[in-house]
Parts: structure tokens; C-alpha cells; sequence
């Protein structure tokens, strides 16, 4: 007796599911179909402008986006432009009163290669004494 009931509750649960709005209820989802299954020329027409409609919302929708990404990166590269000048200010500034702290090397200093060798260095040692 209680095994028919179940069924009865089951089923009664089943139709409720079933029958409410918006849960088993198919939908049209948009994306590209198969068109060529198609019989008749009318419903064929029609799924190729559904096609054609899919693919150019899809591509506006991506320009869109990829408009505003670039858009996004142009005000970040500003903005780091705008910074690079003001360390590159904040540097010659730096640059400038530290010269001024410090006085400055002469510059007709020569090179190390270019100077003549100490007198009081050791001779070179070449296995010969």
C-alpha cells in the first residue's frame, strides 16, 4: 500500500515540475545553425538571416568591447607618460642640486689607459731575475 502511494507522490511531483513556467520550457538560443537540414527554401532563408543576424550582433558586440579595452589602455599609456616626465623633472632637479652641493670633476682628466705608469710600481715578474 505504501509503494502505490509513492508512485502517486511521484508522479504528482512530476507534473508540478513539468508543468510550471520557465523550468523544462525550451528556449531559442541564438548562435549559428546547421542550415542545410532544412527543406523547404523559406525556412532555409530564414535560418540563414538568423545566422547572419547572430554573426553581426556577435561582431558589433566584440568591437564594442575591444573599443572600450583600447580606449582603457590609451588613458593608462597617458598616464604613464605623464609620470615618466615628472620623474624625468624630478631627476634634472635632483641631478642640478647635487651638482651644485659637489664641485665638479675636471674634465681634462685623462683616461687610466691613457696615463703614464707610477714610477714606484713593482717590475713585471716573468720568470726571469
Amino acid at each position: 500500500m505504501i509503494a502505490p502511494m509513492n508512485r502517486i507522490a511521484f508522479a504528482a511531483v512530476a507534473l508540478m515540475t513539468a508543468t510550471s513556467p520557465g523550468i523544462l520550457q525550451a528556449q531559442d538560443v541564438p548562435g549559428i545553425e546547421i542550415c542545410t537540414v532544412e527543406k523547404t527554401m523559406e525556412r532555409r532563408t530564414s535560418c540563414l538571416q538568423s545566422n547572419v543576424d547572430f554573426l553581426q550582433k556577435t561582431i558589433t558586440k566584440l568591437t564594442t568591447d575591444n573599443q572600450q579595452k583600447l580606449d582603457a589602455s590609451n588613458r593608462q599609456i597617458e598616464a604613464l607618460k605623464a609620470a615618466v616626465i615628472g620623474l624625468q623633472k624630478l631627476v634634472v632637479e635632483l641631478q642640478a642640486a647635487q651638482g651644485k652641493a659637489t664641485t665638479p670633476a675636471p674634465k681634462d682628466v685623462p683616461a687610466a689607459k691613457d696615463a703614464a705608469p707610477a714610477k714606484d710600481a713593482a717590475p713585471a715578474k716573468d720568470g726571469a731575475k
